[in-house]
């Protein structure tokens, strides 16, 4: 029996075309890597900004209920001493 193209032929083509493509595996998955930690960290960015956004928006409310319950004091005050 005969084999063509020969083992050394052979294994010549190979070699290069399997380091080739190890390397490219390689950056392959390392660029899906950096991806995927882009998205999370923007996944916990918008997270967070999403908390303060609430915090901010509560600690506002809770300012402008004060300043409405001070102002209603103020003027039943008035009214008490008037009356």
């Amino acid at each position: 029996m005969t084999f063509e193209p020969d083992a050394d032929e052979l294994l010549d083509y190979l070699v290069p075309r399997y380091i080739i493509n190890a390397i490219y595996g390689a950056c392959i998955e390392n660029s899906a890597g950096e991806q995927a930690a882009r998205k999370t960290a923007m996944e916990n960015a918008t997270e967070n900004a999403d908390e303060m956004l609430a915090n901010l928006s509560l600690s506002y409310n809770r300012a402008r209920q004060a300043a409405i319950t001070q102002e209603l004091t103020e003027i039943i005050a008035g009214a008490d001493a008037i009356g």
